[in-house]
């Protein structure tokens, strides 16, 4: 199936809204990779989290929770200044969830200069029988009014 692929930068506390949702629901998506780069890696103190939801959150967070069946990925940077100390990079995504909604990218820096983040998403397109369109669409309200 096709890949499709997105990609920004995305602001300390910043939600990024990527626009998959169609009129039928009959295309789903699922990720294949999720990478981060910090907009200036060596310059200071950086502590990302980059997380990517189902739902619109009501504001961005560094607390990863696996059990939140929203959560689709998550992606921690860490460096500290200089990139000797402390370096660290981890990515996770569940490539088993299909959606066919938009979703929705945040990002925390917990270091000490609030920077941006670069990101870059693939997704696979895959396309939904009647009845995965339904439990795909089920699960989307179900995530709303939860």
């Amino acid at each position: 199936m096709p890949i499709k692929t997105f990609r920004g930068l995305l602001a300390d506390e910043g939600q990024d809204t990527i626009a998959l949702h169609t009129n039928d629901g009959s295309t789903g998506y699922r990720i294949v990779k999720f990478e981060i780069m910090p907009f200036k890696p060596n310059d200071a103190t950086i502590k990302h989290v980059v997380q990517i939801f189902k739902i619109l959150q009501t504001a961005a967070s560094d607390e990863v929770d696996f059990s939140d069946n929203t959560l689709l990925a998550a992606a921690s940077y860490n460096e500290a200044p200089g990139g000797q100390d402390q370096a660290g990079y981890g990515t996770i995504f569940f490539d088993n969830e299909i959606f066919n909604q938009d979703i929705f990218v945040t990002n925390v820096d917990g270091g000490a200069e609030n920077r941006a983040i670069n990101y870059y998403i693939e997704l696979e397109q895959v396309k939904l029988r009647l009845d995965e369109n339904t439990v795909a669409t089920l699960k989307d309200i179900r995530n709303i009014t939860g």
